[in-house]
Protein backbone atom coordinates (compact mmCIF):
# COMPACT_ATOMS: atom_id res chain seq x y z
CA UNK A 1 0.00 0.00 0.00
CA UNK A 2 1.31 3.59 -0.83
CA UNK A 3 2.48 5.62 2.36
CA UNK A 4 0.51 8.72 1.09
CA UNK A 5 -2.83 6.96 0.04
CA UNK A 6 -4.38 7.99 3.90
CA UNK A 7 -3.40 11.47 3.80
CA UNK A 8 -4.37 11.77 0.29
CA UNK A 9 -7.75 10.24 1.32
CA UNK A 10 -8.09 12.69 4.36
CA UNK A 11 -6.94 15.65 2.27
CA UNK A 12 -9.78 14.82 -0.04
CA UNK A 13 -12.41 14.40 2.22
CA UNK A 14 -11.52 17.47 4.03
CA UNK A 15 -11.09 19.45 0.77
CA UNK A 16 -14.99 18.34 0.54
CA UNK A 17 -16.57 19.56 3.61
CA UNK A 18 -13.98 22.65 3.57
CA UNK A 19 -15.28 24.41 0.33
CA UNK A 20 -18.98 23.02 1.27
CA UNK A 21 -18.72 24.87 4.31
CA UNK A 22 -16.83 27.35 2.89
CA UNK A 23 -19.32 28.41 0.40
CA UNK A 24 -22.02 28.36 2.85
CA UNK A 25 -20.25 31.14 5.01
CA UNK A 26 -19.53 32.78 2.18
CA UNK A 27 -22.88 33.05 1.04
CA UNK A 28 -24.76 33.44 4.55
CA UNK A 29 -21.45 36.58 4.74
CA UNK A 30 -20.27 34.67 7.66
CA UNK A 31 -16.67 34.60 6.46
CA UNK A 32 -14.90 36.68 9.35
CA UNK A 33 -16.96 34.60 11.70
CA UNK A 34 -16.25 31.77 10.50
CA UNK A 35 -12.41 32.50 10.42
CA UNK A 36 -12.56 33.06 14.16
CA UNK A 37 -13.95 29.71 14.44
CA UNK A 38 -11.79 28.01 12.47
CA UNK A 39 -8.92 29.53 14.84
CA UNK A 40 -10.68 28.44 17.92
CA UNK A 41 -11.08 25.16 16.63
CA UNK A 42 -7.24 25.05 15.55
CA UNK A 43 -6.45 26.31 18.93
CA UNK A 44 -8.51 23.72 20.74
CA UNK A 45 -7.22 20.79 18.97
CA UNK A 46 -3.21 21.97 19.61
CA UNK A 47 -3.78 22.03 23.70
CA UNK A 48 -6.26 19.43 23.89
CA UNK A 49 -4.62 15.70 24.06
CA UNK A 50 -8.42 14.69 24.49
CA UNK A 51 -9.82 16.14 21.65
CA UNK A 52 -6.97 15.22 19.36
CA UNK A 53 -7.81 11.67 20.73
CA UNK A 54 -12.06 11.65 20.74
CA UNK A 55 -11.70 12.65 16.54
CA UNK A 56 -8.92 9.88 15.81
CA UNK A 57 -10.63 6.91 18.00
CA UNK A 58 -12.39 3.89 16.16
CA UNK A 59 -13.50 2.93 19.52
CA UNK A 60 -15.87 6.22 20.48
CA UNK A 61 -19.37 5.67 19.16
CA UNK A 62 -20.51 7.77 16.07
CA UNK A 63 -23.59 9.61 18.76
CA UNK A 64 -21.04 10.39 20.90
CA UNK A 65 -18.63 11.73 18.49
CA UNK A 66 -21.63 14.14 17.68
CA UNK A 67 -22.57 14.82 21.14
CA UNK A 68 -19.02 15.85 21.64
CA UNK A 69 -18.10 17.86 18.38
CA UNK A 70 -21.88 19.88 19.25
CA UNK A 71 -20.75 20.55 22.80
CA UNK A 72 -17.54 21.67 21.77
CA UNK A 73 -18.79 23.71 18.71
CA UNK A 74 -21.13 25.52 21.44
CA UNK A 75 -18.54 25.90 23.89
CA UNK A 76 -16.28 27.35 20.69
CA UNK A 77 -19.03 29.23 19.49
CA UNK A 78 -18.66 28.02 16.10
CA UNK A 79 -20.39 29.25 13.30
CA UNK A 80 -23.76 27.14 12.53
CA UNK A 81 -22.38 26.04 9.28
CA UNK A 82 -18.93 24.93 10.53
CA UNK A 83 -20.96 23.22 13.35
CA UNK A 84 -23.20 21.23 11.22
CA UNK A 85 -20.03 20.25 8.87
CA UNK A 86 -18.01 18.72 11.88
CA UNK A 87 -21.44 17.30 13.36
CA UNK A 88 -22.03 15.86 9.83
CA UNK A 89 -18.45 14.97 10.07
CA UNK A 90 -18.71 12.68 13.11
CA UNK A 91 -22.14 11.21 11.96
CA UNK A 92 -20.05 9.97 8.83
CA UNK A 93 -16.96 8.80 10.75
CA UNK A 94 -14.73 11.44 9.22
CA UNK A 95 -13.89 13.16 12.16
CA UNK A 96 -10.05 12.10 11.49
CA UNK A 97 -9.67 14.46 9.07
CA UNK A 98 -10.69 17.69 11.01
CA UNK A 99 -7.06 18.84 11.04
CA UNK A 100 -6.97 18.82 7.12
CA UNK A 101 -10.49 20.50 7.34
CA UNK A 102 -8.82 23.33 9.13
CA UNK A 103 -6.17 23.63 6.79
CA UNK A 104 -8.07 23.88 3.68
CA UNK A 105 -10.70 26.01 5.37
CA UNK A 106 -7.75 28.43 5.95
CA UNK A 107 -6.38 28.21 2.45
CA UNK A 108 -10.03 29.18 1.04
CA UNK A 109 -10.44 32.25 3.79
CA UNK A 110 -6.72 33.54 2.53
CA UNK A 111 -7.15 33.20 -1.08
CA UNK A 112 -10.89 34.46 -0.87
CA UNK A 113 -9.06 37.61 1.52
CA UNK A 114 -6.03 37.55 -0.87
CA UNK A 115 -3.76 36.74 1.59
CA UNK A 116 -1.17 33.96 1.37
CA UNK A 117 -0.18 31.47 3.88
CA UNK A 118 3.65 31.56 5.05
CA UNK A 119 4.48 28.58 7.66
CA UNK A 120 7.95 29.83 9.05
CA UNK A 121 10.16 27.54 11.40
CA UNK A 122 12.50 29.12 13.42
CA UNK A 123 15.26 28.04 16.28
CA UNK A 124 13.55 30.82 18.58
CA UNK A 125 10.28 32.18 18.70
CA UNK A 126 9.88 35.32 16.33
CA UNK A 127 10.05 38.83 17.63
CA UNK A 128 7.01 41.12 17.12
CA UNK A 129 9.73 43.38 14.58
CA UNK A 130 11.61 39.96 12.84
CA UNK A 131 8.00 38.88 12.00
CA UNK A 132 6.85 42.41 10.69
CA UNK A 133 10.12 42.90 8.49
CA UNK A 134 9.88 39.03 7.02
CA UNK A 135 5.95 39.73 6.23
CA UNK A 136 7.19 42.83 4.66
CA UNK A 137 10.09 41.19 2.75
CA UNK A 138 7.62 37.98 1.55
CA UNK A 139 4.71 40.37 0.72
CA UNK A 140 7.42 42.25 -1.83
CA UNK A 141 8.44 39.34 -3.32
CA UNK A 142 5.35 37.28 -3.64
CA UNK A 143 2.67 40.68 -4.12
CA UNK A 144 -0.16 39.61 -2.01
CA UNK A 145 -0.64 40.19 1.75
CA UNK A 146 1.25 37.42 3.97
CA UNK A 147 0.16 35.34 6.79
CA UNK A 148 2.39 34.09 9.04
CA UNK A 149 2.08 30.36 11.02
CA UNK A 150 4.87 30.54 12.85
CA UNK A 151 6.60 27.27 15.02
CA UNK A 152 9.42 26.38 16.73
CA UNK A 153 11.92 24.26 16.28
CA UNK A 154 15.32 24.27 18.20
CA UNK A 155 17.16 21.25 15.99
CA UNK A 156 17.29 23.49 13.15
CA UNK A 157 20.41 25.10 15.44
CA UNK A 158 19.52 28.47 13.79
CA UNK A 159 18.48 30.57 10.74
CA UNK A 160 14.74 30.11 8.79
CA UNK A 161 12.96 27.85 7.05
CA UNK A 162 10.00 29.40 5.30
CA UNK A 163 7.42 27.56 3.42
CA UNK A 164 4.75 29.61 0.91
CA UNK A 165 2.92 27.31 -1.21
CA UNK A 166 4.92 24.75 -3.16
CA UNK A 167 8.28 26.79 -2.54
CA UNK A 168 10.67 26.40 0.40
CA UNK A 169 13.17 28.48 1.30
CA UNK A 170 15.73 26.95 4.41
CA UNK A 171 18.59 29.10 5.21
CA UNK A 172 18.77 26.49 8.90
CA UNK A 173 22.42 25.87 9.87
CA UNK A 174 20.87 22.01 10.42
CA UNK A 175 20.44 22.31 6.39
CA UNK A 176 23.98 24.01 5.76
CA UNK A 177 25.65 21.38 7.83
CA UNK A 178 23.82 18.22 6.19
CA UNK A 179 24.53 20.36 2.60
CA UNK A 180 28.40 20.19 4.04
CA UNK A 181 28.51 16.74 5.61
CA UNK A 182 27.20 15.78 2.14
CA UNK A 183 30.17 17.71 0.26
CA UNK A 184 32.59 16.52 2.19
CA UNK A 185 31.70 12.49 1.83
CA UNK A 186 31.95 13.28 -1.52
CA UNK A 187 35.46 14.41 -1.07
CA UNK A 188 36.72 11.57 0.30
Amino acid sequence: MDVSEPASISSGIAERYATAIFEIAQESKRLPKLEAGVDSLAEALDVSDDLRAMIASPIISRAEQASAMSAISDHLKLTPELSRGLGLMAQKRRLFAVPQLIAQLRALIADNKGEVRADVTSAKALTKTQSDKLIKTLKANIGKDVKINATVDESIIGGLIVKVGSKMIDTSIRSKLASLQNSMKEVG
